[in-house]
């Protein structure tokens, strides 16, 4: 009687074509060729990198090419780097049988989304209207990374049920719905949020569990069995995991100002980095018969101390404020793991792959607010009258602004990084559930082979095994030898 029902429904349910042997390379060389004319136009050195930069430090009575941007931004470019193509590349893949996918498809849309990021954040944020150009030096790419973080946790909640071609519509517009919400955000609500708890975590990891919802599969079922990980799986992910964990600090402080700001902000992310994995340990252990560890805990609830210091890292928190923050994030986003994702997809029909809504979306949420607390608790005692005005830019339009206001400000920043994800993501996911994009059908879901050649899994044992076995048969080899000498 199954198998009647199982072929009655295939009958009526049209078969999903995943052949994008045109869609793909298509959208890849127009949106490139795209790329190429706008740079073209629009996109100019800035006068840090212009080979003019002799003639800019004569006339700036700059002596020496260390003060240049490049040599304070850079390092932590190079980290910010790091953990958007092998941070969040190798935390995806936990799965099974989606590690190409998980790495390969993250590199791709980080590598289309820097470079429209560094349009669209250029219109927004560096445009010279005198000239009508766009000047980029180190800290545009830093930007340019940090707005391909939110399309990166958005993939996260579509990690194994959606095509290339999709996951490059989702960058192409949640790059776009960023710049917005950003220049929002940061210019016209004058929020601080250097390590992009409300614009990054809480933007992008509500805008993926938005297109996820409206993309819900009312039959995943059917690809429950690769639906989870196996043991070397769960290492490369783990893999990712440190890099993230160790590079956050960078992440955090990476655009803040130069001096106290920076320094201040590693720390306080370094601490509740800490804080978050002992209770991320002690609520795993907790949750589970024999107090045994789930790795999917140890992967995720541990970087969410990171996640919720992003907006206060600058500000005067303390470093006992930090370790309480990492402390109560460890512990928010393992119940999370625990019981707020089983009653999303239950009750919400709400399928997050990665488990981004406790990772970045609720920690972004709780970072933002936090912030707004911090923020509006600030008083001339501890910051100084000169560290307000610096910490929290109290200069032209918004010298008068008081801490208790800005406060407010950050608060309503938070909301509306949160209303953008989600009415920008419900508006995508419409967008995305037209059948043209490729997508796998739900009995062929969370599976490289729909979109990678994968080899074929070689049955012989493992090199160091094998090693050790050769050994095993040489050391056999040579007692028989011997033996057969002395009976001689």
């Amino acid at each position: 009687m199954g198998s009647c029902c199982d072929t009655m429904c295939n009958a009526i349910t049209p078969q999903k074509n995943t052949n994008v042997r045109v869609s793909l390379p298509a959208v890849c060389f127009v949106w490139q060729i795209a790329m190429i004319i706008l740079f073209g136009v629009f996109i100019r050195y800035d006068e840090e990198s212009d080979s003019h930069w002799a003639e800019h430090m004569k006339s700036h009575n700059i002596t020496s090419d260390i003060e240049n941007d490049f040599y304070f931004r850079y390092p932590s470019f190079q980290d910010v780097h790091v953990m958007i193509f092998v941070g969040f590349g190798y935390l995806m893949t936990f799965l099974k049988r989606y590690s190409f996918s998980g790495v390969g498809f993250n590199f791709l849309i980080a590598a289309f989304g820097l470079q429209w990021a560094l349009l669209m954040q250029g219109w927004f944020h560096t445009l010279d209207h005198s000239t009508g150009k766009i000047y980029i030096g180190v800290e545009s790419l830093i930007n340019a990374d940090f707005c391909c973080a939110g399309s990166l946790i958005a993939y996260g909640a579509l990690l194994g049920k959606v095509s290339p071609v999709q996951l490059l519509v989702v960058t192409l517009f949640g790059v776009t719905l960023f710049a917005v919400e950003e220049f929002i955000i940061l210019s016209l609500l004058h929020c601080r949020d250097a390590g992009g708890s409300m614009v990054i975590h809480a933007f992008g990891g509500y805008y993926g569990l938005a297109i996820s919802w409206i993309l819900y599969r009312p039959n995943l079922h059917q690809s429950k069995n690769l639906n989870g990980s196996v043991y070397h799986s769960d290492v490369f992910a783990m893999i990712g995991t440190l890099f993230l964990w160790m590079f956050w600090p960078s992440f955090n402080s990476a655009i803040t100002d130069h001096g106290d700001g920076q320094h201040r902000a590693a720390i306080n992310t370094y601490l509740a980095l800490a804080s978050s994995v002992l209770t991320t340990v002690a609520i795993s252990s907790m949750s589970k018969k024999g107090g045994k560890l789930d790795m999917v805990h140890i992967q995720n609830a541990t970087l969410a101390g990171g996640v919720a210091m992003g907006t206060s890292a600058e500000f005067m928190i303390t470093p006992y404020g930090s370790l309480i923050v990492g402390f109560l994030c460890g512990i928010i986003s393992t119940f999370g793991y625990l019981f707020v994702t089983p009653f999303l997809e239950k009750y919400l029909k709400l399928q997050d792959t990665c488990g981004v809504h406790n990772l970045h979306a609720f920690p972004g949420m709780l970072g933002g607010f936090t912030g707004a607390i911090v923020a509006a608790a600030a008083t001339k005692e501890v910051y100084s009258a000169e560290g307000l005005i610096s910490v929290f830019d109290f200069e032209g339009d918004f010298a008068n602004r008081s801490p208790g206001t800005q406060g407010g400000f950050q608060a309503a920043g938070t909301c509306v990084s949160i209303a953008f994800g989600l009415v920008g993501g419900a508006i995508v996911g419409l967008i995305l559930k037209i059948p043209i994009w490729g997508d796998p059908a739900d009995d062929n879901c969370y599976d490289d082979e729909v979109y990678w050649e994968v080899p074929e899994d070689e049955e012989s044992i493992p090199p160091v095994l094998e090693y050790n076995n050769h050994m095993i048969h040489k050391h056999q080899d040579i007692s028989e030898s011997n033996f057969s000498v002395d009976q001689s």
